[in-house]
C-alpha cells in the first residue's frame, strides 16, 4: 500500500514536470514569435509620445548602445559645461519609416524651477535645428510659471538653429533667434527651462560632432 502511494506521488511529480516543461517551451516559442512585433509596437508608442516635438519621426530607437552610454555619463558632461541643475533622462534616435536617422528626441529635467522640477521633451534635427519642446511635468505657480507650457513661451524655441539661448525681459524686443522673452513675473521658470534647453543642445551637438548614433552635423 505504501509503495503504491509512493508510486502515485512519483507519477504525479513526473506529470507535473512534463506539463511545466511543455508550458515553458510553449511560452518560449510564443515569446520568440511575438518579441519582434512587441518591440516594434513599443517603438511606435514611444514615437507617438515624441511626435509632439519631432513630427517627422515615425520610429524612435532607444536601444543604441553608444547613445545610451553617453546618457549614462551625461551628468559629468553637463557638470563640466556648467549645467548643474539639468538632467538628461533619455535620448533616442528619431527615424523615418524606412529607418533612416533624422535627429534626436530627448527627455530632460530642470531642478531649477520655482516650484521644483520641470520635465520636458525636445527634438533636434541632424543639422542642429531644435524642432520644439513640450512640457510634460511641472509644479510652477498658477498664472505665472505655469505659462511655460503656453505656445507663446515654448514656441519661441521652435525651428531655431542656434548654439544656445539667452533669456531677455518679457517686454524687450528680440534682436536674434537666440533670444527668449521671459514669462512676465516668472523669470526663474523661464531661465530654468532655457538653461536645460541649452544643456540639451550642448549634449546633442557633442553627439553630432563625434558621430554618436551614426549622425554628424549636416
Amino acid at each position: 500500500m505504501q509503495n503504491k502511494k509512493k508510486s502515485t506521488i512519483i507519477k504525479d511529480a513526473i506529470a507535473l514536470f512534463a506539463i511545466t516543461l511543455v508550458a515553458a517551451v510553449a511560452l518560449g516559442f510564443v515569446y520568440e514569435i511575438t518579441k519582434g512585433p512587441i518591440a516594434e509596437a513599443e517603438a511606435k508608442a514611444k514615437a507617438e509620445a515624441y511626435k509632439m516635438v519631432f513630427a517627422e519621426a515615425k520610429l524612435v530607437d532607444d536601444k543604441n548602445e553608444d547613445v545610451n552610454a553617453k546618457v549614462d555619463s551625461s551628468k559629468e558632461f553637463l557638470s563640466s559645461h556648467g549645467f548643474t541643475s539639468s538632467t538628461i533622462n533619455e535620448v533616442c534616435i528619431a527615424k523615418d519609416e524606412a529607418g533612416n536617422a533624422l535627429g534626436f528626441v530627448m527627455t530632460l529635467t530642470s531642478s531649477a524651477g520655482y516650484g521644483g522640477d520641470i520635465k520636458f521633451t525636445m527634438g533636434i534635427k541632424a543639422d542642429g535645428t531644435l524642432t520644439s519642446i513640450e512640457i510634460i511635468g511641472m509644479n510652477e505657480t498658477k498664472g505665472l510659471g505655469e505659462k511655460a507650457n503656453d505656445e507663446s513661451f515654448k514656441g519661441q524655441y521652435s525651428d531655431k538653429n542656434v548654439d544656445s539661448f539667452t533669456v531677455i525681459k518679457a517686454t524687450e524686443s528680440k534682436t536674434g533667434d537666440d533670444q527668449i522673452n521671459a514669462i512676465s513675473g516668472a523669470t526663474i521658470t523661464s531661465s530654468a527651462v532655457t538653461g536645460t534647453v541649452n544643456a540639451g543642445l550642448a549634449f546633442v551637438n557633442d553627439l553630432l560632432e563625434n558621430g554618436v548614433g551614426g549622425m554628424t552635423h549636416e
